[in-house]
């Protein structure tokens, strides 16, 4: 049986909380949150994939980065599963600026660029679990009992990616990860332009 999740040890991580501005955008345009929900599955995979080729000769990371990508992609059938029982067809939608600001602010040099990837990594999977956490408790049914269902996966996603990163830093990452969640705070709490799984609130 796997353990309830620490929210709280989450969004103290966080510090930023999300607005609730987005919550009820986001409950009110479920079709759009899913497409955009299974798009992010996948680029979480893909990113844990990316990871395990560009960085295949640091052994301790390949088999964490194997079962993040594994436990991503069964996330994304989760998420289909949920879309085709509402008649919902995946479509490509805009990406909203999250990733690529968030994933952007890595250096370009290593293992400076590793570490940053892997604290990026832990603020996603944090922020998707606090997200999960606010839609579990407004969403009735099966889609409540998927955001609730997910919610100690991403949890643990998120502790992986951050002693990840620990284990590869000469130094502590607690002032680059508040260097990071600083952006990402902004990121998530200053209106948008689209509504996405990790966007802020739509604008007014």
């Amino acid at each position: 049986m796997s353990r309830a999740p620490d929210i709280g040890a989450v969004r103290a991580f966080l510090g930023a909380a999300t607005p609730d501005g987005w919550v009820e955008a986001a409950v009110g345009a479920v079709d759009t949150l899913l497409i955009d929900h299974a798009n992010c599955e996948k680029k979480a995979a893909g990113t844990a994939i990316g990871m395990l080729y560009r960085y295949d000769g640091h052994a301790h990371l390949l088999a964490p980065l194997a079962r993040l990508a594994r436990e991503e992609l069964r996330h994304f059938e989760e998420v289909l599963r949920a879309m085709r029982r509402r008649g919902i067809v995946p479509r490509r939608l805009s990406p909203s600026r999250y990733a690529s600001r968030l994933f952007g602010l890595a250096a370009a040099h290593e293992p400076a660029r590793l570490v940053d990837t892997l604290i990026a990594g832990a603020i996603v999977e944090a922020r998707s679990c606090e997200r999960f956490a606010l839609l579990a408790g407004r969403l009735d049914g099966d889609l409540g009992r998927l955001y609730a269902g997910l919610l100690a996966s991403e949890a643990r996603h998120f502790e992986t990616y951050l002693a990840l990163a620990r284990s590869c830093a000469d130094a502590p990452v607690e002032s680059r990860a508040q260097e990071m969640l600083a952006v990402e705070g902004r990121l998530v709490t200053e209106p948008d332009s689209v509504l996405r799984f990790h966007s802020g609130p739509p604008e007014s």
